[in-house]
């Protein structure tokens, strides 16, 4: 953990943020949010952990190509989205369970 601090000043520093930001942004734009995902779980959960694994599987191939591309900051770049995805991987199968387990309404009306 010594070299955390080291390792997050300059290029690594970003390095890591963008990774992790893009893993988080991958996933966004394949699921909507945990709170909706909670709140909505008895409609969506038997779809949500699908689009999960494929936000995941997009995410890690960008991870992977911007590791690739940019060898000097490649531990960082790794780091931060391998932080990230499982943060987000996390969030989104704790609302699906919690939102499975306590019910309640939903927010979505369907037809």
């Amino acid at each position: 953990m010594a070299d955390m601090a080291s390792a997050l000043r300059g290029g690594e520093g970003v390095a890591f943020l963008v990774s992790a930001g893009i893993v988080y942004e991958i996933i966004a734009a394949a699921c909507s949010s945990p709170q909706t995902t909670e709140i909505n779980a008895s409609a969506r959960a038997g779809t949500l952990m699908k689009w999960v694994h494929l936000g995941v599987a997009q995410a890690v191939l960008f991870v992977t190509i911007a590791a690739v591309i940019d060898a000097k900051h490649r531990a960082a770049i790794v780091g931060g989205g391998a932080t990230a995805a499982v943060l987000m991987y996390a969030q989104y199968y704790h609302a699906r369970a919690a939102g499975l387990r306590e019910g309640g309404p939903g927010t979505e009306t369907y037809s």
